[in-house]
């Protein structure tokens, strides 16, 4: 009985030492590791990839967000615009309308959307590009097609007192191709975008 009770006694207090040390490899040394080297490797992206004005964060380059007038639900001539986001940008509440690609509720609302977004630019509907009317799969994608960052340009130089060219150059600037030449799609950051526009008005 003994024999047995000292056997269980070992057996639970190498399995006590085997938690404590797998716990400390596993849920500190590890993690803070890999916490050091994503600092001192990618400083930047391992900080959410922020992107700062005058010292101040203004948002990350990893996530859209919204582009209204303030205090309205109505998009601002000034700014280059995002795709639509179901979640109102929230990055805590993310995720598609889950609407299928036959359902009556999207055809509606791509139809709606899409005269309105070729109202707003003064373009025709057939120029208005799929990203311009439908949301991402996360609602908070940061990033927008070419070909739509172009039927802003207008409408955009407009309000900001600058010529189509400069606008032009500026979405040409800030277009990136294909990862690796063939992967993702060429694409604009509307942050990125949106900060290089104020800078080139304000000088």
């Amino acid at each position: 009985m003994n024999t047995s009770v000292a056997n269980t006694a070992r057996m639970l207090w190498a399995a006590l030492r085997m938690l404590l040390v797998l716990t400390v490899v596993t849920g500190i040394a590890y993690p803070l590791l890999v916490t050091g080297i994503g600092q001192l490797a990618f400083h930047d992206k391992a900080d959410g990839s922020m992107v700062k004005v005058d010292g101040k964060e203004i948002g990350s380059r990893l996530i859209g967000q919204s582009w209204n007038i303030k205090g309205t639900d109505k998009p601002d001539p000034k700014w280059f615009q995002g795709r639509p986001s179901n979640s109102g940008y929230d990055p805590l509440a993310t995720g598609s309308s889950q609407l299928g690609a036959s359902d009556p509720t999207l055809v509606k609302n791509v139809k709606t959307a899409k005269k309105q977004v070729a109202e707003f630019n003064g373009v025709s509907e057939a120029e208005v590009p799929k990203d311009a009317v439908t949301g991402s799969a996360s609602a908070i994608d940061p990033d927008i097609s070419p070909q739509y960052a172009k039927i802003q340009v207008k409408r955009v130089a407009e309000a900001n007192g600058l010529t189509v060219a400069q606008g032009e150059k500026l979405v040409k600037d800030h277009t990136r191709g294909r990862t690796l030449g063939f992967l993702d799609q060429p694409r604009v950051n509307v942050l990125e975008l949106n900060v290089a526009l104020k800078e080139l008005a304000e000088n």
